[in-house]
């Protein structure tokens, strides 16, 4: 009976492994998924458009403390992406890398609706994974939600591997090939 002990000790710490691993994978490809989307649509913006922020109030000398500031990295318009882009997960894909077995979510559907023109061989598509995916991202929007509007109301470089890697640990050294690279 002892050497049943053993064996169920270690098949449960394997198992533990394996289901951290692939929870890690999500979270980490959520997280990816969720800055490329985010990148894209303020990419979408045009620079010229502005939002006044600031107090409406009339000072004492008639004055107003108000600002006019770019309006694609406005905390107004990051909330509202905020509020949307996890949908977007349903155009991803699960792709298992070959020679590390960690799974990448790609887009499958191109940003006008159309099918991408990658290749989609060994790329899994079902309503299980983006629903998965769906979720993790709000898990991650929810999470940190006063972070992604820290990081996207200002340009910054690697946005990726600073929030996904390094601010949130979502995702380990090892995952720092972006899914793009692929």
């Amino acid at each position: 009976m002892k050497g049943w002990s053993w064996l169920a000790l270690l098949l449960g710490a394997l198992l533990g492994t394996v289901w951290a691993r692939r929870s890690q994978d999500l979270h980490c490809g959520a997280c990816r998924a969720l800055v490329d989307e985010l990148e894209w649509e303020i990419a979408q913006v045009d620079p010229k458009k502005t939002i006044q922020m600031g107090s409406f109030r009339i000072n004492p000398d008639g004055s107003q403390s108000v600002v006019e500031v770019p309006y694609a990295r406005s905390e107004a318009h990051l909330t509202e992406l905020l509020e949307e882009v996890c949908d977007r997960m349903k155009e991803y894909g699960e792709q298992i890398d070959p020679s590390t077995h960690r799974k990448n979510y790609v887009r499958v559907v191109g940003r006008n609706g159309e099918s991408n023109e990658l290749d989609l061989q060994g790329i899994r598509i079902d309503s299980d994974i983006s629903g998965t995916l769906k979720f993790a991202c709000e898990s991650i929007v929810e999470e940190y939600e006063d972070e992604l509007i820290e990081f996207f109301s200002r340009e910054a470089d690697n946005v990726k591997d600073k929030l996904c890697s390094k601010r949130t640990d979502l995702c380990d050294h090892a995952l720092h090939i972006s899914h793009d690279e692929l």
